[in-house]
């Protein structure tokens, strides 16, 4: 089984998200996540976090980085195809503005 790797991008942080919504709908959005995640069962090994906008180290510097990445999620599947289909009908995409990344990890080489 192959792990992926997903990120949750929007235009609004999620701090600004999670300040600006009611309590009704955070109690909306996280029963959708709660669906989503036992539709998908086993298939998500760690269903994430929302995280603050984040930094761009480089060699000598560090910078604010694109921030629109808000979260993040690691799934199992078969193969990239399947991944994708697990995502179709994320509870992200209610996020206005939302889209969704995917990346397969790679083994390390040598190890």
């Amino acid at each position: 089984m192959k792990k992926f790797l997903v990120l949750y991008c929007a235009p609004a942080s999620a701090k600004q998200q999670m300040a600006r919504a009611t309590p009704e709908q955070v109690k909306a959005g996280m029963e959708l996540w709660t669906s989503w995640m036992k539709k998908n069962g086993d298939a998500v090994t760690d269903l994430g976090a929302p995280v603050e906008a984040g930094k761009r180290i480089e060699a000598g510097s560090v910078s604010d980085g694109d921030n629109t990445t808000v979260g993040y999620s690691i799934v199992k599947s078969e193969t990239m195809i399947t991944a994708i289909k697990m995502l179709h009908d994320h509870p992200h995409f209610h996020t206005p503005g939302g889209s969704i990344e995917i990346f397969e990890f790679l083994p390390m080489p040598g190890m």
